[in-house]
């Protein structure tokens, strides 16, 4: 069993940059591929950013594309996103998740264990 705790979120400007982090607890963290998904209001859940368990793939949604930036620590058990160039439309709660996969996945069924979310809101 894995579990997940954001941190990170607040208000910024656009323009601005936060940087979220994603502790997970147990000590299978490795075994897992790790994702950013978001929820804006009134909108569904949509996949950001994931990371394999190798750190080296990595898959981002367009809208981020050169922007978002998704890394690992195992040792330390905590997968980030580092948001620069922040937009309005960035606006959402931001959710981890943790994936069994081998391969990187982006649909949310592919994702066992699921953070609480951390709302980012990026004002214009």
């Amino acid at each position: 069993q894995v579990q997940l705790v954001e941190s990170g979120g607040g208000l910024v400007q656009a323009g601005g940059s936060l940087r979220l982090s994603c502790a997970a607890s147990g000590r299978t963290f490795s075994s897992y591929a790790m994702g950013w998904f978001r929820q804006a209001p009134g909108k569904e859940r949509e996949f950001v950013a994931a990371i394999g368990r190798n750190y080296v793939s990595t898959d981002y949604v367009d809208s981020v594309k050169g922007r978002f930036t998704i890394s690992r620590d195992n040792p330390k058990n905590t997968v980030y996103l580092q948001m620069n160039s922040l937009k309005p439309e960035d606006t959402a709660v931001y959710y981890c998740a943790a994936s069994p996969l081998f391969s990187i996945a982006r649909l949310a069924r592919d994702y066992e264990h699921w953070g609480q979310g951390t709302q980012v809101t990026v004002s214009s």
